[in-house]
């Protein structure tokens, strides 16, 4: 494929981050060498075409990868760098009984429609035909112990953080816990609404394209993205008002002890110029077993803007 150095295959594709998963590519970073995700929408198939979540055989989020970065060792920091993304013919649009914020309108059976994408742009409904937006939804490293889930919670490595800015012209920066990193992408979106309220955005099947640099000794506790504009914070944290607390917190010491600012001067144009929203609807901490799609903590997103710096 054009401009691609290596592709891989929704056929690598599987749930959850763990380091014990066997590479399917080895690359050295810095190279500029643009690997290709392609990611899966089979699940949501399955689902128009039965309307039912306990006869699924396909996986949930599965994530292509991993990729091994040579290299890469605990306390480093992975820079991806999103160059484009490229969709499919369709997305889907589906309520999930009990799930989202709009689960006690919906009602208790799967709903769907097969969105058609095009030249023209993402057909909604009849009327409402609108310019794509693709994203990543799921983007991580994987972790010294356990499985992350590609589901919820949205951890220190990333996982299913499902925030817009994760798109083309991005750089997605990941903490880096076990050698050689491990980074897994899934979860393509055609478009999604911040916040994504419904938890199921315009999924869609797609091709992430991407590259890989690494910053040594650059230890993260949550991922940050910096985008043409801004540097946007995670905020992982339960109750929000943590997850607010941390988002900030790491701002700050980005602007005091990165770039020596006056703890002040920070303060002030924090105060003045940094915002805050909602991120994805994933949570931060492990969902109650017996609700598996129900948020525990929140993932928030502080925005500094590149031009105070």
């Amino acid at each position: 494929m054009n401009g691609i150095d290596h592709f891989l295959g929704k056929e690598l594709g599987r749930p959850g981050f763990r380091a014990d998963a066997e590479p399917v590519l080895r690359i050295r970073p810095g190279t500029g060498e643009r690997i290709a995700f392609e990611t899966d929408d089979a699940v949501y198939r399955e689902l128009h075409d039965h309307g039912d979540l306990a006869a699924l055989s396909a996986p949930i989020n599965p994530v292509t990868g991993p990729v091994w970065i040579d290299g890469a060792q605990r306390g480093d920091t992975l820079a991806v760098t999103i160059h484009e993304i490229r969709l499919k013919d369709c997305g889907w649009s589906q309520s999930l009984p009990g799930i989202g914020a709009l689960r006690h309108r919906m009602g208790d059976t799967v709903a769907s429609r097969r969105i058609p994408i095009d030249e023209d742009g993402v057909h909604l409904t009849d009327r409402h035909v609108v310019a794509p937006r693709p994203m990543i939804g799921c983007i991580g490293t994987a972790p010294a112990t356990g499985v992350n889930s590609t589901v919820m919670p949205t951890t220190a490595l990333g996982g299913n953080m499902d925030v817009t800015e994760a798109r083309p012209g991005s750089i997605v920066y990941l903490p880096v816990e076990v050698e050689g990193a491990l980074l897994s992408i899934g979860d393509i979106h055609a478009i999604m609404s911040e916040g994504e309220s419904s938890f199921v955005a315009i999924e869609a099947e797609g091709i992430a394209i991407v590259s890989v640099d690494l910053v040594p000794d650059l230890s993260l506790r949550a991922p940050r993205i910096e985008t043409p504009d801004e540097w946007v914070f995670v905020g992982l944290g339960d109750p929000v008002q943590e997850s607010i607390t941390r988002g900030y917190e790491d701002a700050f010491d980005f602007l005091v002890t990165t770039h020596g600012w006056e703890p002040m001067d920070a303060f002030a144009v924090m105060s003045a110029l940094v915002d805050s929203k909602l991120g994805g609807p994933t949570g931060s901490g492990e969902p109650d077993p017996l609700h598996p799609f129900a948020a525990i903590g929140a993932v928030t997103l502080h925005r500094l803007p590149k031009s105070v710096l």
